[in-house]
């Protein structure tokens, strides 16, 4: 009985300074590193998170926008800043998932630099055509680039990012060759295909989501298991023969390895909170973003499959950033 009671002192005392910085925490204000520019969804929802835990955790939250180098730079710092929990970084798929995919050197570690805390949100990739395009269905766009492989130009939101990813793994699962176009951003790519230089794209449901629903630009396939609840109409890649073919964008919010996990557990909960009031849900409708969360284990173990499968079709590709 001495024995264990010893144990369970140990055990308690082991546990206490991180019971104590979890309460004693935020002593200060916060800062949430987006690597990106401001506008973008990534800091619109960083937003979101800095003005729910503002009022519910009496420090100050600030975002703090380092953007360049594809989400590099930003999160090059967000690695390096101490891990008391006052520093935090919106997690997303560019540098934790296409970055690692794509890069032979990252200036961080996407698993050992950072601790994930919530996946907030995600939205798939889908393919879209102009008005102009000979085909209008995926089955058509597929026995047209069979005939003719490597004649049909493809674009995407640059070399490298989730839309390029999504078309090269496609043309993997669907035996076929098509002219990859790499644009600076969405708004670039989507005026070739509307004015019919290049008949096709990959983007995020809403970079397209607009010009769908304008009967401009015609969806082919949505790159989730499900139909997506901002584009019901646009049938997924499983529903037209290309089963568990999944592309998705996402973002969620991480800290710097060894902030203390009772803070973590904190900041997670607050999130949780957070996705269920009225006004964050009707944010997430008009950024076409669907809720994801699940546990912090869940997230990590997310990032990790993210990595792997995006490696593998960077590879099978020969698609390389540097």
């Amino acid at each position: 009985m001495r024995i264990i009671r010893l144990a369970a002192a140990a055990l308690a005392f082991a546990i206490a300074p991180g019971l104590a910085s979890a309460q004693a925490w935020p002593t200060k204000t916060v800062k949430i590193i987006v690597p990106f520019a401001a506008g973008s969804s990534t800091d619109i929802l960083a937003r979101l998170i800095a003005d729910h835990m503002g009022k519910t955790q009496g420090q100050p939250f600030i975002v703090e926008n380092k953007a360049g180098a594809g989400g590099l730079i930003g999160t090059e710092l967000a690695a390096k800043a101490a891990p008391d929990g006052h520093t935090l970084i919106m997690l997303t798929s560019g540098p934790f998932a296409s970055n690692p995919a794509v890069y032979a050197k990252l200036p961080y570690d996407p698993i050992k630099d950072f601790e994930p805390i919530a996946n907030v949100g995600f939205t798939p990739q889908v393919f879209v055509v102009g008005p102009q395009t000979k085909f209008r269905t995926l089955k058509e766009l597929v026995e047209a680039a069979k005939k003719e492989p490597g004649a049909i130009g493809a674009g995407s939101l640059g070399k490298g990012a989730t839309s390029h990813l999504a078309l090269e793994g496609f043309q993997g699962v669907a035996g076929i060759k098509l002219n990859h176009i790499p644009f600076k951003g969405s708004s670039e790519a989507q005026t070739q295909v509307l004015g019919g230089s290049v008949p096709m794209m990959s983007d995020a449901v809403p970079g397209v989501r607009a010009q769908i629903q304008g009967g401009k630009l015609t969806g082919l396939a949505i790159a989730s298991l499900k139909r997506s609840p901002f584009l019901p109409d646009v049938p997924t890649f499983a529903e037209q023969g290309y089963p568990g073919f999944e592309a998705v964008g996402w973002i969620g919010l991480g800290a710097p390895a060894g902030t203390p996990p009772a803070i973590l557990d904190k900041l997670h909960a607050e999130i949780v909170k957070m996705m269920k009031e009225p006004a964050v849900k009707e944010k997430f409708d008009s950024l076409a973003f669907v809720s994801a969360l699940g546990t912090r284990a869940e997230f990590a173990a997310f990032i990790k499959s993210e990595i792997a499968k995006w490696s593998k079709v960077a590879k099978d590709a020969g698609v390389r950033a540097d």
